[in-house]
């Protein structure tokens, strides 16, 4: 891919003068993946955010828990500052979370996941290559072989790429994710062209070619399922699925929120994740 396809302008850099988090740096292979580190004794969560969401997206949602839990959110490869490039699939972006618990040393941490992160923390913990407390799912796609597309095409995911490269502002944001809190909506304006679209276009073709439920089952407990209520990504019907085929998995439905739960309603969103989370830490 040219080095066109990935943008960081200056202003968004400047956006982690206001994050109360320290850059960690961890290879993973060949690639150097980036962490914002928010410190603390507590136990480690490592986050993985979704398949257009730089780690700095996630920093409303890591403040919020710094009382709790020591956040480190990923840049997962081809997003924010990571490298990109090599291969997008489920068990690599497993390896990689596995770089990032063993390369900064952290002990039994607990993996939070949104989206293709949720995705990704599942195959983690059943690759059990190193030691987790536990993992909670934020409103993992549930599409598949066999299954319905995802609800988001890929055009529209490529189209969103190409607007942000071309220039974008929180009032073109707000046009398509007109709930979220205004902040969310300037962050995602600067920082969407950090997406590389080799990576997105990789990653949606294994929403669709790689089964979450032929790696669910086997979720080690605890792990808990958070999805919202008017999600088109985790339905009802999905949630039944999951709660059947792993009955030990704590489910929790967060009201008034579609899949973005953290933006779509953050207070509710919070709340369920705190609850599923403190069992966790003792």
């Amino acid at each position: 891919m040219p080095p066109s396809t990935r943008l960081l302008a200056q202003s968004a850099l400047a956006d982690l003068a206001d994050v109360p988090a320290t850059s960690r740096w961890v290879r993973s292979g060949g690639a150097r993946l980036h962490v914002l580190d928010y410190g603390g004794d507590g136990v480690p969560l490592v986050v993985l955010p979704g398949i257009t969401s730089p780690a700095v997206a996630m920093d409303f949602v890591a403040r919020e828990l710094t009382s709790l839990v020591r956040p480190l959110v990923v840049d997962v490869r081809g997003r924010g500052l990571s490298d990109g490039g090599g291969s997008y699939g489920l068990e690599e972006y497993a390896e990689d979370t596995e770089a990032v618990v063993a390369g900064l040393g952290l002990h039994r941490p607990v993996l939070l996941g949104h989206s293709m992160g949720a995705r990704i923390a599942a195959v983690t913990a059943v690759r059990a290559k190193v030691a987790l407390r536990g993992t909670v799912l934020g409103d993992p796609p549930m599409s598949g072989p066999g299954r319905g597309p995802y609800p988001t095409s890929l055009d529209v995911f490529l189209d969103q790429l190409a607007q942000a490269r071309s220039g974008t502002d929180a009032d073109e944001v707000a046009r398509s994710w007109p709930r979220w809190p205004r902040r969310e909506q300037e962050l995602r304006a600067r920082w969407l062209a950090s997406c590389d679209p080799e990576a997105v276009t990789a990653t949606h073709r294994g929403f669709e070619s790689e089964d979450f439920f032929a790696w669910w089952p086997s979720v080690p407990r605890p792990t808990a399922l958070l999805y919202g209520a008017d999600s088109p990504v985790v339905t009802a019907q999905g949630a039944a699925e999951a709660a059947r085929l792993l009955p030990s998995a704590v489910l929790a439905e967060v009201p008034d929120a579609g899949h973005m739960l953290f933006w779509d309603s953050p207070r509710a969103a919070l709340a369920a994740l705190r609850q599923v989370l403190r069992p966790m830490l003792v």
